[in-house]
């Protein structure tokens, strides 16, 4: 180990010093300070004889005088199965007040990518309790699948929601997983408030949730440098729970925004060329870096599934942020302001939302029902019924026909009975199914053109009908 004092310039959260040896790119560095203060950085780029730093804690303190000693090694995250249950900074330091970890293995937060012939196809279902999710736009594991918000919207009660609530179901005869495969959720955050942090942590000690997860906070006075190491040690630790402990992991990352706009930061104080909006051009590969580390390994029974949060700025989907995420991930959960707006819980906007492998994730052995023609139907009936309320704007609703009418009708139900199902309310899928069927019977069935008649005959409901036609006389 080799020591310099050597400083040559500060430039927000980096530090420059001159050397006199080969650095390896991603190096740890610890720096330590005039007044005895031992700092953690990791080496941003490096030539014959000057390396740039980024600093986690940042770069207050830091003068000429300080030490620089290079530990010859990448940065690692200490994993252990007994870091379920607890609280850590977005460094991986445990701030709960337990016992120091004691880890098995120290895993590169690097990680390595997933050799695609080595990856098994994403087709079994997680359920999150929340009907607008497992009903239209079903979460398969080692899936990612982004939720798209802005601000001031309730996704984190969103997440919350997901994270207490997510399971597995058991494994129909026949299935591959070995029994005995446990479900864990890891939850990262970047960049939020502490405000945002106690109700995250009254949720999960409040509803248990806690026990069965590792969650990492990186807070908004936390330096922004450490916000592009949390999701990768994030991911290395539930890399280490489900190809090594055989865990089914579900990982969800908020805010996303945060962890680009500290890469935006490294980038102009590196005096990066911007890309686009001032982002770096590089984030479309850094972002894949992170995403792509989701899925399932042939001959492991675990799976890393991802749901990333992100805030549109300006709840503009072709924003970087949002258009390079929906190119790498398999589909989107928008946050709907409208619908918030109307007071709806959430306020999942199912039209723009798609889970492009929720086919492969349900089938007839899943429910009692089919679960793809009853989603399609109901995805149908409700853009019919959008396209009518723009019409009733102009026409006023006694133009419409009976059938038009009928199709406004289902767009309400639809909003508030199946959509606005409350944070604290978990749905099982069979309630979810039974609820879609209850709507659509409120349709003719000449109108259900999109399932088989087989289940039609099974599962629609005359009465339903007759009932809400004498609720509307009414």
């Amino acid at each position: 180990m080799k020591e310099y004092q050597t400083i040559t310039e500060i430039s927000g959260p980096l530090v420059y010093a001159e050397v006199d040896e080969a650095i390896g790119y991603d190096e740890i560095v610890e720096i330590e300070t005039a007044q005895g203060e031992t700092l953690r950085g990791q080496v941003l780029e490096s030539s014959e004889d000057v390396v740039a730093i980024q600093v986690f804690e940042g770069t207050s303190g830091i003068d000429r005088d300080a030490s620089v000693r290079f530990l010859g090694e990448t940065m690692k995250m200490p994993v252990t199965e007994d870091l379920l249950g607890r609280v850590l900074d977005g460094s991986g330091r445990p701030i709960d007040d337990g016992p120091e970890i004691v880890p098995e293995e120290r895993q590169d937060i690097v990680g390595a990518a997933i050799n695609p012939y080595s990856r098994e196809y994403p087709e079994e279902f997680i359920e999150t309790g929340v009907s607008a999710i497992d009903g239209m736009n079903t979460l398969v594991r080692g899936q990612k699948l982004p939720i798209f918000s802005s601000s001031g919207q309730p996704h984190s009660e969103l997440a919350m929601q997901i994270a207490r609530q997510a399971s597995v179901p058991e494994e129909e005869e026949g299935g591959d997983d070995e029994e005995g495969s446990e479900f864990a959720v890891i939850f990262g955050a970047m960049g939020i408030t502490q405000e945002e942090a106690n109700e995250f942590m009254e949720d999960f000690e409040r509803t248990g949730a806690l026990e069965r997860s590792v969650v990492f906070m990186n807070l908004a006075d936390d330096p922004a440098v450490e916000r592009t190491v949390t999701p990768r040690m994030v991911l290395t630790t539930a890399e280490y729970l489900a190809f090594e402990k055989d865990y089914h992991v579900l990982v969800i990352l908020t805010d996303m925004t945060n962890y680009c706009e500290a890469l935006r930061e490294i980038g102009a104080a590196r005096e990066e060329v911007p890309g686009r909006r001032g982002y770096p051009g590089y984030m479309y590969t850094d972002l894949a870096q992170l995403y792509e580390r989701a899925g399932r390994i042939k001959g492991r029974d675990g799976s890393v599934t991802q749901i990333p949060i992100l805030t549109m700025p300006g709840d503009d989907d072709t924003h970087p942020i949002p258009d390079l995420t929906g190119y790498i991930t398999e589909g989107q959960i928008y946050v709907d302001p409208d619908l918030n707006s109307q007071g709806l819980e959430p306020p999942i906007n199912v039209l723009p939302s798609l889970s492009r492998l929720m086919d492969d994730g349900i089938g007839e052995g899943l429910t009692r029902a089919d679960h793809s023609d009853v989603a399609n139907q109901m995805y149908a009936a409700y853009a019919e019924g959008e396209n009518l309320r723009d019409l009733v704007n102009i026409v006023g609703r006694e133009a419409l026909s009976a059938r038009d009418n009928k199709y406004l009708d289902f767009a309400d139900a639809f909003e508030t009975t199946f959509v606005d199902q409350g944070f604290e309310t978990n749905r099982e899928l069979e309630d979810t199914l039974a609820l879609g069927w209850d709507l659509l019977s409120t349709l003719p069935k000449e109108e259900l053109n999109r399932i088989d008649e087989e289940f039609i005959e099974t599962y629609y409901r005359e009465d339903e009908s007759e009932r809400v036609a004498v609720e509307a006389d009414d």
